[in-house]
This record gives structure tokens, C-alpha cells and sequence, in this order.
């Protein structure tokens, strides 16, 4: 049986819990594409902030992406310029990649360190990571409502693209049981009408309705 929670809630949690990423509590929100990983992230950046610390830098995977064949090859990116400083008391920063201009912009995004980072995006609670994060969540929605997402999003020219993409999710959330090994499993579609903004759902384990799986 799926539960509400506060985002509130959650926010003490995290900051009652250690930190793992050299001084940063490091929080990682995984999930397919269309899921509504974004919107958890956000939220609970909102909630943050609400607790008075300022809020917590959010860095979006899809950010630095180089394109669509770099769906999980970019954690090099990711590990050199964001957490490795971290880890090591440092300011990290990066280039945002524009899915327009197809490249990298050139002005560097600030990382700067700080109680919580959160990191959102496909492969982002991956193994390599998990134990230096203080929480780890993946977000689910059932496939079509995912698809349906990513169209209204991008339009529909996006869907050869988006079938090679949700191919490598299947293939990447198999070989890496990123459902079993997450702290939180959180449901992006609830049915049940609750305060968005103010309260998230948690799925059981073992509830596969809302599987892994999406795109961009």
C-alpha cells in the first residue's frame, strides 16, 4: 500500500543524517525519463529551504549530456568536475550542454559546496555512487505516461531517439538493481489527489507498477 509523506519530513531527515560526499550530503533522485524525477527533486529542494540553510544546489544530468549517445557515458563528466571537488572541500562547476545548439555552453554553472547537493537524472543513484549518498530515491511511472511526457515535452519527433533510450534504461536499471538497492522508491503518477507541492508517495517495495524504465 502506497503512503503520502511530507517533503518536509524528508528535508529533516537528510539534514539529521550524515554526510558522506567530504561535507555535503549528497542526495541522488534516479528514475526513467518522464517519471517525474525533476519534479521530486525540486520539491524537496523547496523544502530544503525551507528549513532555513538556504537552498541546495539541484544538478540535472541532462545538463551534461553530450547529446543522445551519451545517455550514461557522462559520469565522467559529472565525477570530475562536480564531486570530486566536493569530496574534496571544494567548489565544483560545469558546462551545460544546450539540446538546441547541440554543445556545450561556455559558461561555467557553479557547484558550490554546501550542506546538500541533490543530483537528478537517469543512472544518477547508480552503484559507484550509493554509498557516499546520504539518500538515494528512484522514481517510477508507468512506461506510457512517461512517453506520453517526453512528447508533450519535446514533440514527437523525439521518438526514434527516445526508443534507444528507453531500451538503454531497461538494459542499465537491470545490471544495476537500482530498485532494490535505493533508499526510497517514490510513485510519479499517485492517483489519489493529494498537496503535491507539500506531500510525495512512497511505493512498497516489491510494487512494480510503476517500474523502471523511460527517456530523457
Amino acid at each position: 500500500m502506497a503512503v503520502f509523506e511530507a517533503y518536509a519530513r524528508l528535508a529533516r531527515q537528510v539534514l539529521d543524517r550524515p554526510a558522506r560526499l567530504g561535507r555535503t550530503r549528497l542526495v541522488v533522485v534516479d528514475g526513467p525519463s518522464g517519471a517525474g524525477k525533476s519534479v521530486f527533486a525540486n520539491r524537496l529542494a523547496d523544502a530544503l529551504e525551507s528549513t532555513g540553510g538556504g537552498r541546495p544546489p539541484v544538478v540535472h544530468t541532462d545538463d551534461l549530456l553530450d547529446g543522445w549517445d551519451d545517455q550514461l557515458t557522462f559520469w565522467s563528466r559529472l565525477e570530475e568536475r562536480v564531486l570530486a571537488p566536493l569530496r574534496a572541500g571544494r567548489a565544483g562547476s560545469y558546462q551545460r550542454y544546450s539540446w538546441v545548439r547541440r554543445r556545450f555552453l561556455d559558461r561555467p554553472v557553479p557547484v558550490p559546496v554546501a550542506p546538500v547537493l541533490l543530483v537528478e537524472g537517469v543512472s544518477a543513484a547508480r552503484a559507484v555512487i550509493r554509498p557516499e549518498a546520504t539518500l538515494s530515491a528512484l522514481v517510477s511511472a508507468p512506461a506510457e505516461l512517461r512517453r506520453d511526457r517526453a512528447v508533450a515535452r519535446d514533440g514527437p519527433a523525439i521518438l526514434p531517439d527516445l526508443g534507444r533510450w528507453h531500451a538503454g534504461e531497461r538494459a542499465h536499471f537491470a545490471a544495476d538493481g537500482t530498485q532494490a538497492a535505493v533508499d526510497l522508491l517514490v510513485d510519479g503518477a499517485p492517483r489519489l489527489p493529494h498537496d503535491g507541492r507539500r506531500y510525495f508517495v512512497r511505493q512498497p517495495r516489491g510494487d512494480r507498477a510503476g517500474s523502471a524504465g523511460g527517456a530523457r
